[in-house]
């Protein structure tokens, strides 16, 4: 699995697979405050993607690959400033 929780901090790193985002889903719905650290990605899987938006959680680094540094990082930062995400009701 490339994702794993570090105390409050959820690491991704290198390809993020299908089967990383319930975990992270369940992380994050668990403690809306955690960061995510991207800093050793190389890959998101759409669905990890997806859990990001949905959630926006703060995120720390722009990961190894061109692509997740020059077009989702971007993605995220606009999502997160755009207000809340999702929420458990």
């Amino acid at each position: 699995m490339s994702a794993r929780l570090d105390g409050e901090v959820i690491v991704l790193e290198g390809q993020c697979r299908v089967e990383d985002a319930e975990p992270l889903l369940a992380w994050l719905q668990a403690n809306r405050s955690r960061i995510v650290d991207l800093t050793n990605a190389d890959h998101l899987h759409g669905a990890v993607f997806q859990v990001l938006i949905a959630l926006k959680p703060a995120i720390r680094g722009e990961g190894k690959d061109a692509f997740l540094r020059d077009w989702l990082v971007p993605v995220l930062a606009t999502a997160k400033s755009s207000g809340p995400g999702l929420r458990e009701g």
